[in-house]
């Protein structure tokens, strides 16, 4: 039986088509006997009712095929292709009424009037023909496989009975041979307690979980939520391993947004997906309108941030899209991975240049020409850099001055400067370097009155500085996973919600702002360890945390803002601007201004010349709030300084009190 199920659920459009003939020819004689009642028909109707068939059969079949209806695969019908066989039934509808009250009638182009009833009757009759025989072949299809799959299926509850939780359902139940079961739901929308989706019921809450696993008997959980935040997946996982149920999950909405996912495509839960926050809206219309026909360099393509700018930046179709790195094979796959992907018709220019030197820097701006510049290029190990003091200095300084001044110089309307929450209060090489590349921008932009911004956020996960990657590495190989302190706390973003964010705050500058991304809470890192070390299928007891102590440079926890700093709402929810005031103690404006120029040059030249402690010297005077002496046990405890609490007000959509401009705050020492 399954297999003669299985032949008709395959059955092709050619034979369908037949199918479709025979029920036509025959629908108006049977609407005729249903008219009179009687099996019977005189034979003065014969020539009339053939010739009535013959018109329908070409109109309905000149209907169908226009819209599309022979085009479909019945076996694997969905809502689509209900939908175009409502509209091919409508049309072919339509023109049996239309050509028979309008024209076959009232002309009276048959040779016996027919009654004027069996048009109606006929094109009922043909919707059940036609509908029947599609719905037939689905369940056709559906029988014949149900057989294929032991009885030993997994029993999954769904959590999530929105558009994705219904599409997963669906998928489950149409791949048997999965050997998946969904037998329920639990979502916090109350309109759905109690009803079915998919022909699955939605059992309760998400709150409910616990009790649904027992009761519905379930082996498995799938979290099918895209875009909920990532405590709500915490949540659920916490609910799953204590139940000891497995748990896996579809993929988040950007990833299927931008096509590297599918929303059916269920894996392991992954540390992305514990941090995740809630949804990232971006106004696409205005980042088109400055990146779409320009072009565009990005230096440090070929790191974490530079790179996925990269693959953002492509989507908007910008004329250009100049990709600049110091390392070759870096620049070489993201190169590759472009030029394999749909980037319309950008021009893709990899560039080899190191950003310190001022020459080759100017040869590429007056032969590239580039519109708009984001700058990405940095040092950004904190460890490394405080051993490479020289280095940090010349390319996290001077080579932010040589692109700053170079983009002024050769009108280059935009500039945009990725920052790091490492320059607020920095206790190490790479923070205060960072800090004083902001002042930099800041200085070109009053100084030009040219759209040069910086946009400061935190650690991204995955980056290749990031602990995520030590960690794995280090869970590899069997542990121990080791931690600098168990309080050390660090703020979290996925890469390509960072980079969101930042092409969204570069549409918003006019000139000189620093724009703080909202980083959300802040994570114990010992916590990320142990989120890892789980997700890899252990248990600590198995890898082990050694806790090792803070390095020089490192501190307990992460700040995005001075206590000087004013800060402000923007359009966009997730992105504040931050004023803030040159570091120097000057009463003027120029004076400061000046003043910052000349001590940054002193600085990068004693740093050529490897003087360490005039470098040191400068730190502290272009940044007083710099203090290297800060780590392990002095790490000074979290405080709530006027900024943060304004920052807070800020993204909880409170009225923000702002200082007046100018007001001078001692800075912390």
């Amino acid at each position: 039986m399954k297999q003669y199920l299985k032949i008709f659920a395959r059955m092709r459009n050619r034979y369908l088509l037949g199918f479709d003939v025979i029920g036509l020819a025959l629908i108006p004689s049977v609407a005729m006997m249903i008219r009179l009642e009687d099996i019977y028909i005189p034979d003065f109707f014969n020539t009339a009712l053939f010739m009535y068939s013959v018109v329908m059969i070409c109109l309905k079949l000149f209907a169908y095929y226009g819209t599309a209806l022979y085009d479909q695969f019945w076996a694997y019908a969905s809502a689509h292709e209900m939908m175009m066989l409502l509209i091919a039934l409508f049309a072919g509808t339509a023109l049996e009424i239309a050509v028979s009250y309008g024209l076959l009638y009232p002309f009276q182009l048959l040779p016996e009037d027919l009654p004027l009833s069996i048009p109606i009757v006929s094109a009922l009759l043909t919707v059940l023909w036609i509908t029947g025989s599609r719905v037939t072949i689905r369940i056709a299809f559906m029988l014949s496989h149900r057989g294929d799959v032991s009885e030993k299926r997994r029993r999954v509850i769904i959590v999530g009975a929105g558009v994705a939780g219904a599409m997963t359902a669906k998928e489950l139940t149409r791949n048997m041979h999965l050997g998946i079961k969904p037998v329920g739901f639990v979502d916090d929308d109350r309109l759905k307690q109690g009803r079915h989706i998919s022909g699955v019921p939605v059992c309760g809450t998400l709150a409910d979980l616990p009790e649904v696993l027992g009761f519905m008997k379930a082996n498995e959980v799938i979290i099918a939520m895209p875009a909920v935040a990532g405590k709500v997946v915490r949540d659920v996982v916490q609910s799953c391993r204590t139940a000891r149920v497995p748990y896996k999950t579809i993929p988040a909405l950007f990833d299927i947004i931008r096509g590297t996912a599918k929303v059916d495509q269920v894996r392991d839960v992954q540390l992305e997906d514990l941090l995740r926050r809630g949804i990232v809206t971006t106004e696409t219309s205005s980042v088109m309108q400055m990146l779409a026909g320009r072009r565009v360099l990005v230096t440090g393509a070929g790191g974490s941030i530079g790179s996925e700018l990269c693959r953002q930046i492509a989507a908007f179709r910008p004329a250009e899209l100049i990709l600049m790195g110091h390392g070759e094979t870096s620049i070489f796959q993201i190169l590759k991975e472009l030029s394999e992907s749909p980037v319309q018709e950008t021009k893709i220019t990899p560039l080899i240049a190191d950003i310190r030197d001022r020459e080759r820097m100017e040869r590429v701006f007056v032969r590239l020409q580039p519109d708009i510049v984001f700058h990405a290029a940095a040092h950004k190990h904190v460890h490394l850099m405080q051993e490479n003091i020289p280095e940090a200095v010349s390319n996290n300084i001077l080579g932010t001055r040589n692109l700053v001044e170079l983009a002024e110089k050769y009108n280059v309307p935009r500039f945009v400067m990725v920052s790091s929450d490492k320059a607020v209060n920095p206790t190490s090489v790479m923070g205060v370097t960072k800090r004083i590349a902001e002042l930099v921008v800041q200085d070109v932009a009053k100084r030009s009155k040219k759209a040069f911004v910086t946009v400061r956020f935190g650690n991204v996960l995955g980056s290749r500085g990031s602990v995520v990657p030590l960690f794995k590495r280090q869970i590899a190989i069997g542990g121990p996973v080791t931690v600098t302190d168990p309080n050390v706390t660090r703020y979290f973003m996925t890469i390509p919600e960072a980079v969101q964010l930042i092409l969204q705050a570069a549409t918003m500058g006019e000139g000189g702002e620093l724009f703080v991304l909202d980083m959300g809470e802040q994570i114990k890192v010992i916590d990320v360890a142990r989120d890892l070390i789980r997700l890899s299928g252990y248990t600590e007891e198995d890898i082990g945390i050694k806790i090792t102590g803070l390095l020089p440079g490192e501190k307990l926890f992460e700040e995005l803002f001075y206590e000087t700093d004013r800060v402000e709402a923007t359009q966009h929810d997730k992105i504040m601007v931050c004023r803030t005031h040159y570091a120097a103690d000057q009463e003027d404006t120029l004076s400061q201004a000046s003043l910052l120029r000349r001590n940054v040059s002193t600085l990068i030249e004693e740093s050529q010349q490897e003087s360490i402690s005039m470098v040191m010297g400068l730190f502290h005077k272009l940044v007083p709030q710099y203090n290297p002496t800060i780590n392990g046990s002095a790490s000074r405890p979290a405080q709530k300084t006027p900024a943060s609490e304004s920052a807070l007000r800020v993204f909880a959509g409170q009225p923000v009190q702002k200082t007046p401009a100018g007001e001078a705050v001692p800075g912390r020492a």
